[in-house]
């Protein structure tokens, strides 16, 4: 029973936001009482973090996945981003800035794990692509994959790109094409071209 609460709660967050989804509409969705949820979560509180805990280590696994794949760098990002969109639908109701409005705690705690994860990810990434030749040689690995990270964090901001301006699909991709156009060589850039038209 806790894995579907988290489940449905998971689908209800994404659709409409943290803010907006009650214990009585998660309760109603799910056909249980609101008692039910309880049992397993103590308030709505417990309930967002075990959710974004829950969907961290499942977008966690799909990247481990997509990097055992051994994909060529610039095609392994691309996989990366189809994988986590599917896993967040879009992101209409921008959930991560609802999370750092209503939820900070839930938010600073996710994001401390958001980056450890894509560091790691990137920085091989980065050096794999440098190795075979489609990244320069002379990039800071150590810096792009911090620009990285804080450039994804800064598409979500609603104040800077309101969703009802931009989806968030169009946002990653622009954001993607924005970043490895600046650290590709020209083979790098023909292997971008080559996703760009696959999209």
């Amino acid at each position: 029973m806790r894995d579907k609460i988290l489940d449905s709660s998971k689908n209800l967050f994404l659709n409409l936001g943290f803010k907006s989804v009650t214990m009585d509409e998660i309760a109603s969705n799910l056909g249980v009482s609101k008692k039910t949820i309880y049992k397993f979560f103590k308030n709505k509180t417990e309930l967002v973090k075990a959710v974004t805990d829950h969907m961290f280590d499942i977008i966690c696994e799909g990247i481990d996945v997509i990097c055992q794949k051994k994909l060529n760098p610039i095609e392994e990002i691309f996989s990366i981003k189809r994988m986590v969109m599917q896993h967040l639908k879009d992101e209409k109701s921008s959930p991560q800035y609802q999370l750092q409005k209503y939820y900070p705690k839930i938010y600073g705690s996710l994001k401390t794990k958001q980056f450890q994860k894509l560091q790691e990810t990137i920085k091989e990434n980065l050096k794999t692509g440098v190795h075979l030749g489609l990244f320069r040689d002379n990039i800071d690995v150590e810096f792009i994959a911090r620009i990285y990270f804080y450039g994804m964090i800064g598409i979500k901001d609603q104040e800077v790109f309101p969703l009802s301006n931009f989806s968030m699909n169009d946002l990653m991709l622009n954001y993607l094409e924005y970043h490895l156009r600046g650290i590709s060589t020209e083979q790098g850039v023909k292997e971008l071209n080559k996703q760009l038209n696959q999209k």
